[in-house]
């Protein structure tokens, strides 16, 4: 069996997470019990949710455990198999964690998944056809429920979940709005992404400059809103709202540090009468079938076009990771592994 090299958890941050809160190991693989199977990794996902998951404090996920595998989405190859369903060499979306090799019972319900990489490359398992695309395709369908000609507003939308955002939006015949930071980033969510327009937080440097951006990009107002961020960008996207305006709750990535975030406006709620859900994609997998078969189309038919910042091998992972929480990634954050 191969030697599996780890990342672990390995002390839990004081306020900004950093590389020393994290340590690389050497394991053996243990043999495989029947009805097991062994996954080669050939990219594991990045993704904000993870730095939560490294505080102890209350949170929608169970913390990540002390001195144990960094938790995460992978996809690789079987290279053996002790279970009938899985043959040495399919391809596999499965949630083996930080680490090169993860031995998974193939009996358990869900864990793995085979897929067809003949049109989908195998990485967008991990974002347009994953968990962030599933993410944005729940909070504009079940949450936001839009009509064609309706305004919607999405931040990061140039990472994995606002990209998959806007081709679900323009695929509905709603004007889409995103939020990015830099004219880089900008650049590709609007020429290559489709989005009707997109706006640079960074140039703004307070709400009020931000939401008048927002009122030339919105001029109808906005409807919807899928929100990733939280803090001045929702502070400055409230005010432009619309009455019977919908917001998806997803992420709330400028407070992971651990300090509160309070919005500045919160009686446009009552003033709009705004619905604001807050949501968990892996709590809703029974529309998991339906939105990836929509995500696999637009993907094969050139609709969405996702982007990736691929960092090469299990040892630059934490760096990546840090680099992701300060947006210094351009799509998608991988790391590929084989």
């Amino acid at each position: 069996m191969p030697r599996n090299q780890q990342i672990l958890l390995d002390n839990r941050p004081e306020g900004e997470a950093r590389a020393s809160n994290f340590k690389l190991v050497e394991t053996d693989t243990p043999a495989l019990a029947d009805g097991q199977v062994l996954v080669r990794h050939h990219f594991m996902s990045l993704d904000p949710y993870m730095r939560g998951r490294m505080n102890e404090s209350k949170s929608y996920a169970q913390p990540q455990p002390l001195g144990q595998v960094m938790q995460g989405g992978t996809v690789g190859e079987i290279v053996e198999s002790r279970h009938p369903r899985f043959a040495v060499g399919e391809k596999v979306v499965g949630f083996g964690g930080w680490q090169q090799y993860s031995v998974v019972d193939a009996n358990l319900p869900g864990v793995l998944r085979k897929v067809d990489t003949s049109q989908v490359p195998l990485s967008h398992y991990l974002g347009a056809v994953g968990m962030p695309g599933v993410t944005a395709w729940y909070g504009l369908v079940k949450i936001i429920a839009p009509k064609a000609g309706e305004t919607l507003v999405v931040s990061a939308a140039s990472g994995a979940v606002g990209s998959a955002f806007g081709a679900l939006g323009k695929a509905r015949g709603c004007r889409v709005v995103g939020i990015a930071g830099g004219p880089d980033k900008c650049a590709y969510v609007k020429d290559e992404l489709g989005f009707d327009d997109c706006i640079d937080y960074k140039v703004h440097g307070d709400v009020k400059s931000l939401s008048a951006a927002l009122k030339v990009a919105c001029p109808d107002g906005i409807d919807g809103y899928f929100e990733n961020v939280g803090g001045m960008v929702m502070d400055a996207v409230m005010l432009r709202t619309n009455a019977f305006a919908r917001i998806a709750l997803c992420g709330m990535i400028a407070g992971y540090d651990g300090a509160p975030l309070p919005m500045a406006n919160p009686s446009l709620l009552l003033i709009n009468r705004i619905k604001l859900e807050g949501f968990i994609v892996s709590e809703h997998m029974e529309v998991w079938p339906e939105a990836l078969a929509e995500l696999g189309g637009l993907v094969a038919s050139g609709k969405l076009r996702p982007r990736e910042s691929i960092a090469q091998g299990l040892a630059a992972a934490p760096e990546a990771f840090l680099g992701l929480l300060k947006g210094r990634n351009f799509g998608k954050q991988l790391v590929q592994l084989a």
